[in-house]
């Protein structure tokens, strides 16, 4: 059987075109820029509510330090340790505030939940919206949900790296073998849940897998090529000398929102290619089974 290259490789340029062709449409550049200035403005209020929800349940005391290492690890690579410190004394000034400070810190973290829910369902064209009483309990459910969810992650990931390290005996290599690949698959499962929950659609997992997995390889590839570029070309720190870490830290949020939003776009444009297709095969009369004919005369 002769496979058919130049019929395959028609149909891929047709899909990068299409998939460009959105990508441009939905403006995503922009709208990256948009997300990364509202995330800079909520990253303080947003880690000072999980991690308030996580000293909540002393089950995750123990796990605190890698958590804040996994976190600080993506949130700049290569200067995370710094951000770390600038981040915690932040935390620490907010010990003192009244209620009323703390319910605006909880406001500006719920802005970037709600803006990532609007952009996201912009993409898959989405109109229909919940009421605002319900996208409020949604978005407060995640912002006191995803930190348990989250640290119960860290601390399962934690202990299955503990029990491979006892079978270092038996299996050598296992534990390096899992530390090297929780990452990834930590990310993927991140990308894949956003993708699948967030959209107020029904998203096929198939789909929301394959966006998962673009987003995963773009973030993985950014980090890397980022650190590098900060490591070994420090024109940043040379020009902004100890500002340095402002523009460092909006580049890298801005790029991260680049990678969420190209794994969005590839998402619904494979949903809505999967929909016109099955639109057209139940309008093809040639698809119609032979029973559907003989209903169609009798009646």
């Amino acid at each position: 059987m002769k496979i058919d290259w130049q019929g395959y490789a028609q149909t891929g340029l047709r899909f990068i075109k299409l998939y460009a062709q959105r990508c441009q449409q939905d403006q995503i550049t922009v709208v990256g820029g948009y997300l990364a200035y509202i995330s800079l403005l909520s990253l303080v209020p947003l880690i000072t509510v999980m991690f308030s929800m996580l000293q909540a349940f002393p089950m995750f005391a123990d796990f605190r330090g890698n958590i804040e290492a996994f976190v600080f690890a993506n949130v700049v690579p290569s200067r995370g340790e710094e951000i770390q410190t600038y981040i915690n004394q932040f935390i620490g000034n907010t010990g003192g505030m009244t209620a009323v400070g703390i319910m605006v810190l909880a406001g500006v973290a719920l802005l970037l939940i709600h803006n990532i829910d609007k952009t996201l369902n912009k993409i898959w064209r989405v109109t229909k919206r919940p009421r605002p009483v319900i996208s409020f309990s949604i978005y407060w459910m995640i912002l006191t949900l995803g930190p348990i969810l989250f640290g119960s992650s860290i601390a399962v990931t934690s202990y299955l790296i503990r029990l491979s390290r006892f079978a270092e005996d038996y299996t050598p290599g296992l534990s390096t073998l899992l530390l090297s690949t929780v990452p990834y698959l930590m990310s993927l499962l991140a990308f894949f849940l956003l993708y699948l929950v967030v959209p107020n659609i029904k998203v096929r997992s198939r789909h929301a897998f394959f966006g998962a997995l673009l987003a995963m390889i773009l973030f993985e590839l950014s980090k890397r090529g980022f650190a590098a570029y900060v490591t070994h070309f420090p024109a940043y720190d040379t020009i902004y000398g100890a500002l340095a870490l402002v523009p460092i830290m909006f580049v890298w949020v801005y790029l991260c929102w680049l990678v969420v939003l190209l794994g969005a776009e590839l998402t619904a444009l494979l949903q809505q290619i999967a929909a016109d297709t099955e639109k057209a095969d139940s309008d093809d009369p040639d698809q119609n089974s032979p029973d559907d004919e003989n209903g169609a005369i009798a009646g």
